[in-house]
């Protein structure tokens, strides 16, 4: 398992592309929509292949018969910070390594993208959300090898939540970028950019 990406989330696309342009002083590129969850994102590259993306809720979706992932159809209020996404050459010993549901399997495109994603019925993740949701991608050229450098680099991600040790342990995740620590379930992101050191919650 290793860290691939960040998810911002907002009640609308718009304000969780803000939120992340406001934050770390840079433009956020192009993006698409997700139909089989009603979702659309835009995205801006990390360094070491890493990126971001801002997702929300698409207004001109169909009402779905099940809940969008990264528990959207509960967010209320301020964008923020909301899922940390890790990815595996191999979902279904992943899956049944973990001691958590993490989700069930879900094939997904988006364009010429191709990945398969862990998604729990509920669309809530374990750990209040602070488990990484998986993903597989299935194609030779994941999007932060493609998607322009920004000149932004993550330095360290804060993953908050009352059984922190209990969590770490579950997810078995090793990357020094990557700390756990007691408090409210929450999630903070420090990140080197052109403008200095910026901080994302």
């Amino acid at each position: 398992m290793e860290l691939d990406h960040l998810a911002v989330a907002g009640e609308t696309l718009a304000e969780a592309v803000a939120h992340v342009e406001t934050a770390l002083g840079v433009k956020m590129g192009p993006g698409g929509e997700h139909a089989h969850f009603g979702t659309h994102n835009q995205l801006i590259g990390l360094a070491d292949g890493l990126y971001l993306e801002a997702i929300a809720a698409n207004p001109a979706a169909a009402d779905l018969p099940y809940p969008r992932w990264f528990d959207l159809d509960r967010l209320e209020g301020a964008p923020r910070l909301g899922n940390w996404i890790c990815r595996t050459d191999d979902m279904d010993a992943e899956l049944a390594r973990l001691d958590v549901d993490a989700g069930k399997v879900v094939h997904l495109t988006r364009g010429d993208l191709r990945w398969r994603m862990a998604v729990p019925d509920s669309g809530v993740l374990p750990f209040d959300n602070r488990f990484p949701a998986l993903i597989q991608w299935d194609v030779v050229v994941t999007p932060a090898e493609i998607l322009k450098p920004s000149g932004v680099a993550l330095v360290q991600l804060e993953v908050a939540h009352p059984e922190a040790e209990t969590l770490q342990a579950s997810v078995g995740l090793d990357d020094p970028r990557v700390e756990y620590v007691a408090g409210a379930p929450a999630l903070q992101a420090t990140f080197d950019t052109p403008h200095g050191r910026r901080v994302l919650r």
